[in-house]
């Protein structure tokens, strides 16, 4: 129907937008002392980006893109996650040329074709971090902190950060395939998706909310036992850094992200009331990403949040911010005559930064108090005939009813005075 969104999508409202930009406020601020700026990419990109930053294999490219030709005969796909993007915007206008560690945050909406559910859209929006340029553990421990803070700045109890490493180029093969030589053995016990992971990802067997379930997975092969001395030594620094934070965590081998380019550090930070999507916040180093789409062999490691999660977080917990829905004043106008002297007043005082409204229906004077009374203003400005003549205002307390003219020109003072907040 014309009347409704596309399935998976969903229109952010008035009386919401007060939490949405509290978020955005938030993630500005700690941003901006943690010495990230912002970065905006496009919506879509070329699909071969995604293809080789993200992988094939994985859920997001084989089952989720939103890929379409366009009239140029490109192959486009609306982007399903930012951290692709942001490598690509980085190489092609050089962030790297002026300093060795560039920190970028974004936030803006993502594209995948999922089952909707709560705090799981088709289109979701993201706020995200991204660290280029720096290998040392303490970067990844700086992102993992940023991640924190925010969320807890937010007020959210029961959070927990789970972390791992997940090898590198060196030392992951082996691990695949070793945890191909387990899984074959249990083939016929695996998921239909897992019995395709086997062949393109058995890493991603390891967090299967199917059959990670089953016995057979307790005995599956363990990341630590396949560890290069530089990733062991990576993630022993990373928890040397964390327990410095006073950050607490708990390991866990099976925690292996759902995108091909994490290499060492995997983290996730969850809400444990949000149940089975109980992933708040994720991501991880990926040192291969920048050259793999076509720079130099550059470390990097970042994350991303989902802002519909946090939201629904925040309102299991109960603590989104209420609504502020408060104006100054409302003006009330009776005739013709009053009506334009009331339209040049509420340009004046919008010009001075105070907020109010009026009425433009040519309502009774009973209709625009009424209305006045719903709008949550403090005061009705009332214009009449006398008011137009005299050059005054008559100004109502709408919580007290107590009412008084002044003069024109005191309107805005008057008001700065009696209620500072909203002017």
């Amino acid at each position: 129907m014309l009347t409704n969104a596309p399935r998976g999508t969903k229109d952010i409202l008035p009386s919401q937008i007060e939490s949405w930009l509290r978020l955005e406020n938030k993630i500005r601020e700690l941003c901006k002392v943690y010495g990230y700026e912002e970065i905006r990419t496009p919506t879509f990109e070329h699909t071969e980006l995604f293809l080789r930053g993200i992988g094939e294999g994985t859920d997001v490219v084989d089952k989720e893109m939103y890929t379409f030709t366009d009239r140029g005969d490109r192959s486009i796909t609306l982007r399903p996650e930012n951290t692709a993007s942001v490598v690509r915007a980085y190489l092609q206008n050089k962030l790297y040329a002026n300093a060795g560690l560039v920190k970028l945050f974004y936030i803006g909406s993502m594209f995948r074709y999922d089952r909707p559910q709560a705090g799981r859209l088709r289109e979701f929006h993201q706020f995200g971090v991204e660290a280029l340029g720096e290998k040392n553990p303490a970067v990844d421990a700086e992102i993992i902190l940023l991640a924190w803070e925010f969320l807890k700045s937010l007020g959210l109890d029961d959070l927990k950060l789970k972390i791992n490493t997940v090898g590198c180029p060196a030392c992951r093969p082996i691990f695949r395939r070793k945890l191909t030589e387990y899984f074959t053995e249990e083939a016929d016990e695996l998921c239909g998706d897992c019995r395709r992971r086997l062949e393109k990802n058995p890493l991603r067997i390891l967090d299967c909310k199917i059959d990670g379930l089953k016995d057979f997975m307790d005995d599956a092969p363990k990341i630590e036992t396949c560890l290069c001395d530089d990733c062991r030594e990576h993630f022993s620094a990373l928890k040397k850094f964390l327990t410095a934070a006073g950050v607490a965590f708990e390991v866990d081998n099976r925690l292996v992200r759902g995108l091909d380019y994490y290499t060492k550090t995997a983290f996730e930070i969850q809400y444990a009331p949000l149940g089975a999507q109980s992933a708040v916040a994720g991501g991880g180093r990926y040192d291969g990403l920048i050259k793999e789409i076509g720079g130099e062999d550059t470390p990097a490691v970042g994350f991303a949040a989902g802002l519909e999660r946090i939201l629904l977080a925040l309102e299991l917990q109960k603590i989104l911010p209420e609504q502020n829905k408060k104006i100054a004043a409302f003006i009330v106008a009776a005739g013709t005559a009053a009506e334009i002297y009331s339209f040049k007043l509420l340009t004046d005082l919008r010009r001075k930064n105070i907020s109010v409204t009026m009425d433009f229906g040519k309502k009774s004077m009973k209709a625009q108090m009424k209305a006045a009374a719903k709008s949550g203003a403090k005061f009705a400005l009332i214009i009449g005939e006398d008011e137009v003549a005299t050059s005054t205002v008559t100004i109502k307390n709408l919580e007290t009813s107590a009412q008084e003219k002044i003069p024109l020109q005191d309107v805005s003072k008057e008001l700065e005075v009696r209620c500072p907040p909203f002017s």
